[in-house]
């Protein structure tokens, strides 16, 4: 541990520091400014180091040392210091475990001499705003290139958001934190939407001539495939429902008979839209689109083969186990051919072509649509109504 004794004298500060190696080390210290008074040391000049090994030599090095000082200094020959266990102290004796001095008060005024002044950097004056040296015909692309925060000295429009206080006005432009945190579409304005499409146009392709409407669009392309970018002003630019892909297909586009239409509108469940006739599957399990469009498109390509299969099971269904009601082969048709054929055909022969020849009359087929749709939506006033104007034709009522 090191151990520092300081000697105070009206002109001279020794400090020695007495060290692991038991070798004493002398400083000198010539005060220029000394407040008696207070105490306060304004500034410290080194005059030089002594190593003392033993006590007889410390009286002949300081000796030495006073002479080329100064004269001042002669008195340390004659002088016997506390130091090495001699208790004559000269005038005041602290000991402390590091030199230390109080902070300096001539820090307001003018420098003192060899001080130097602190820096102090020229105030520069704000300029004139960028949107006052704009031109009417610039070119706007090259003021927002890319996407940006909104500076407010480049937008020359006299933008307004914010909560207006006590019923004022809302803030404007200048220092408005909040049009900084919102994301803008500065960039993409209609004159540089349309240079980036000059831009991607060499890399493209022309559109097909032939696909000239929507309907035959449809007829070559039926799969329509949804997904959802989004901008997003939190932390994080990833948006989890960015990652949704959609799969849109009417079931009329598909290679189908009747057998595996139903078996796949079985199967789909409420995915299956019968309004329209369209089939949406939804993936979002996955962690990226691709990955979701590549799932989606499997599930579509499994349900369309397992359509297509028949069960051993299948084949043993029966009137009541069917999806929906089929006029044809049923009870209701045979008695309406019978009924007519009594009818109309009285004393002809009856064979396949009388039955071809009954069931493609108009009032035949009506009444065959009154019948199905009865059975399959339930009993209405338009359903009963349309069944009593079919019955009527075909009894010529």
């Amino acid at each position: 541990m090191l151990l520092t004794k300081v000697v105070s004298l009206p002109k001279l500060t020794i400090i020695s520091h007495r060290e692991s190696s038991q070798r004493l080390v002398i400083l000198f210290f010539f005060l220029k400014d000394l407040s008696l008074a207070g105490g306060t040391t304004k500034r410290y000049r080194t005059f030089g180091t002594l190593t003392i090994l033993s006590f007889a030599s410390f009286r002949t090095n300081c000796e030495n040392m006073a002479s080329h000082v100064s004269k001042s200094l002669r008195f340390l020959g004659r002088s016997n210091l506390s130091v090495l266990g001699l208790q004559k102290p000269i005038n005041r004796v602290t000991y402390t475990t590091g030199l230390s001095a109080k902070a300096s008060s001539h820090t307001r005024g003018h420098p003192e001499r060899n001080e130097r002044a602190p820096f102090k950097r020229p105030k520069r004056e704000e300029g004139e705003p960028r949107t006052e040296k704009m031109p009417i015909n610039q070119d706007w692309s090259a003021v927002y290139p890319s996407a940006a925060p909104f500076k407010a000295n480049s937008v020359p429009l006299p933008v307004r958001m914010g909560y207006p206080v006590k019923g004022g006005v809302t803030p404007g432009k200048k220092g408005n934190l909040e049009l900084i945190k919102i994301p803008n579409f500065l960039h993409l304005t209609p004159a540089a939407i349309k240079k980036h499409c000059e831009a991607l146009k060499p890399f493209c392709t022309e559109w097909p001539s032939a696909l000239d409407t929507d309907a035959k669009c449809d007829e070559l392309f039926p799969i329509k495939v949804t997904s959802t970018d989004y901008v997003s002003a939190g932390q994080s630019l990833r948006n989890p429902s960015a990652r949704v892909v959609n799969i849109k297909v009417k079931l009329s586009s598909l290679n189908l008979d009747d057998h595996a239409r139903k078996k796949m509108i079985k199967l789909v469940g409420e995915r299956y839209d019968k309004g329209s006739d369209v089939l949406t599957i939804k993936a979002d399990r996955c962690p990226l689109r691709q990955q979701n469009l590549d799932y989606a498109m499997y599930l579509l390509t499994v349900l369309y083969h397992e359509s297509w299969k028949m069960e051993p099971w299948e084949a043993e269904k029966t009137v009541a186990d069917m999806e929906e009601y089929s006029w044809e082969d049923s009870p209701s048709q045979k008695n309406m051919l019978d009924l007519l054929a009594r009818i109309k055909m009285a004393g002809e022969e009856e064979g396949e072509e009388v039955r071809e020849q009954l069931l493609s009359q108009r009032e035949v087929q009506d009444y065959k649509d009154s019948v199905t749709r009865l059975k399959n939506e339930g009993d209405s006033e338009d359903t009963m109504r349309q069944y009593k104007e079919a019955v009527k034709k075909v009894l010529s009522l």
